[in-house]
């Protein structure tokens, strides 16, 4: 009888060892600071709102994070570049924490935010050709300006 392999939901990108402190996984808000460029205070806001309430504490309170935490972390920094809504990504999190069956409704909510990346990119790449444009324009002409005062002379 064949088994299929389980499938894991890494929920990021590769991570980052080069940032990272090899063997360590626990790391105080300061250092989390440090790796990812988000501010103490929106670390510990996307924990009040649902978007990290696993961070685990030490015996005296203060937030320990893993690298499980890290990746998630990275994975959070990615969806905000693609635009999704804050709801949406506290609403993935739900997703993540409630399990496989809800593997559905993740696939659904990623797909749209892909759309609308791809969308995002296609106005981009459009405005890009008008820059390219623009930018041709008024090297052609500097071209032949400086051409015209090199005759001049």
């Amino acid at each position: 009888m064949e088994t299929t392999p389980t499938r894991t939901d890494l929920c990021s990108a590769p991570p980052h060892p080069h940032r990272r402190p090899e063997g360590q996984d626990a790391y105080t808000i300061s250092e989390v600071v440090a790796f990812t460029g988000l501010t103490a205070h929106t670390l510990r806001w996307y924990e009040r709102i649902g978007l990290m309430p696993h961070v685990d504490r030490s015996h005296t309170g203060q937030r320990r994070y893993s690298n499980r935490d890290l990746d998630w972390l990275d994975l959070v920094g990615k969806l905000r570049l693609t635009g999704m809504p804050v709801a949406d990504m506290v609403r993935y999190a739900e997703l993540v924490r409630e399990g496989e069956h809800t593997y559905g409704e993740r696939f659904e909510l990623l797909e749209t935010t892909r759309r609308d990346v791809l969308a995002r990119i296609a106005e981009l790449q459009d405005t890009l050709a008008v820059l390219d444009r623009k930018i041709s324009f008024y090297a052609d002409a500097e071209r032949a300006r400086a051409y015209e005062a090199e005759k001049v002379r």
